[in-house]
């Protein structure tokens, strides 16, 4: 599915959508107000970009038409044994197109020599990643909403 000819390494394009963990090909520009939903104090774009930059792998979905990017999912990992993953946005806009799918896939496929890939969301999420082998689970949680657009402690 990969054409090296017209798309970065790491890049796979999919109908209107390019699929790439290239993060160094991304830009501020490039992401778009409107993910972060419902939370009272988004980052900010340069933020979220360094999130993406700063994560063990992630992989960002780009509208071809418009150059933006209009999903994301990225995990932190110790490399080992585990990795988690905090974060799979995709744009509402943009939601029901198969675009949070393959965002999981390619992560999955990324991590699948890891022993364990945690996932902590909402009960009404979790079939979503039950369909991809995932295992309904039980957690805690500690949040700073204080810190929540990503101010450097």
């Amino acid at each position: 599915m990969t054409d090296k000819n017209s798309l970065s390494e790491g890049a796979e394009q999919f109908a209107s959508f390019e699929y790439t963990s290239d993060i160094g090909a991304v830009n501020e520009d490039m992401l778009a107000d409107g993910f972060f939903v419902g939370w009272p104090n988004p980052p900010s774009c340069a933020t979220h970009l360094k999130i993406l930059q700063n994560s063990y792998v992630a992989y960002v979905a780009i509208d071809m038409a418009t150059d933006k990017v209009v999903g994301f999912i990225n995990a932190i990992s110790d490399g080992v044994l585990s990795a988690y993953i905090p974060l799979l946005e995709v744009l509402p806009e943009y939601q029901g197109r198969g675009i949070g799918n393959r965002l999981v896939q390619l992560l999955l496929t990324d991590l699948g020599g890891l022993y364990m890939i945690d996932v902590l969301c909402d009960e009404d999420i979790q079939p979503f990643y039950v369909k991809f082998g995932g295992l309904c689970s039980q957690g805690v949680v500690f949040r700073n909403y204080d810190a929540q657009s990503g101010n450097i402690i």
